[in-house]
């Protein structure tokens, strides 16, 4: 169900967005293993919410097509002093409703993410995404991002 984009449009994420953004996290064969889409929330969901609503630094957008919300991500705004104190913008959680995947919603969601770290002043914009996930690779690379770096993580 491939909505008209002419409708496209990005905004800060509201607290009623977040059922739909935590299914749409849920919504392939990673994020139901690691997410609990079961309503009410869970409390977890709520304070993470919270924590980045409150942050000047964190920016929690949903793209919305004809009034429903088809897509997801989180903006990260990094200070830093390597660089002579570059800002760097980290794009997170990017995800795009079952339906409307294909239609060219995340090429549009990544520019516009692109820019707002532009209008901060970040001098680079970095991500990082599943080493499982092949057409997510090739889709940021289309977009011009490089794999430069080596991510490493250690869960808690």
């Amino acid at each position: 169900m491939q909505e008209d984009q002419a409708s496209l449009t990005f905004r800060k994420a509201v607290f009623s967005d977040l059922p739909e953004i935590v299914a749409m996290l849920a919504d392939d064969e990673l994020g139901a293993r690691r997410e609990d889409t079961t309503l009410p929330l869970r409390a977890e969901y709520l304070k993470a919410f919270e924590a980045i609503n409150q942050d000047p630094n964190q920016f929690l957008a949903v793209a919305e097509a004809g009034g429903k919300v088809v897509g997801c991500l989180q903006i990260t705004f990094i200070p830093g002093l390597s660089r002579i104190g570059l800002w760097r913008g980290q794009i997170e959680s990017v995800r795009i409703s079952r339906d409307f995947r294909g239609g060219g919603i995340g090429r549009k969601m990544i520019t516009w993410a692109i820019e707002q770290c532009r209008a901060r002043n970040c001098g680079t914009v970095q991500l990082t995404t599943d080493k499982l996930r092949l057409d997510a690779h090739r889709f940021y690379k289309s977009l011009g991002f490089i794999d430069s770096h080596e991510g490493m993580k250690l869960t808690l």
